[in-house]
């Protein structure tokens, strides 16, 4: 692993953390997990470097960028609800989606199942 590269990827992290609002041990559980997955802490780095998603790896069918997709239509859904903590906040949900990928590692079924059968509100009755 290449010492300078990791340095920047740590504190970027550190930087994505602070501006999306999260705590030191949110940053440390977050570094910790990225450090133990090499394909995520890959795709967490080419996004660094080129500020794109590289959508190598993917989980059961899905990269970041269907993570984050699926949690945009979650922020939507918070919105209409009056909640806005993630408003106008993309170091958030950036953060989020590789923080979701770690976690879909562990458990691939729970978040497979999550993303298939949890939508925003765009469709009618979703509340009734």
């Amino acid at each position: 692993m290449d010492t300078k590269l990791n340095e920047t990827a740590r504190e970027w992290a550190e930087a994505l953390c602070f501006y999306a609002g999260e705590d030191k041990n949110f940053l440390e559980q977050f570094w910790s997990a990225l450090q133990e997955s090499e394909q995520v802490y890959r795709e967490f780095v080419y996004y660094l470097e080129n500020r794109n998603f590289l959508c190598e790896y993917r989980i059961s069918g899905y990269t970041v960028v269907d993570i984050m997709v699926w949690q945009m239509d979650h922020f939507k859904a918070e919105m209409d609800r009056g909640h806005d903590d993630m408003k106008q906040n993309g170091d958030k949900m950036l953060l989020m989606a590789f923080d979701t990928m770690l976690k879909m590692e562990k458990e691939p079924e729970r978040y497979v199942f999550l993303m298939q059968s949890e939508t925003g509100t765009d469709y009618p009755g979703k509340f009734a």
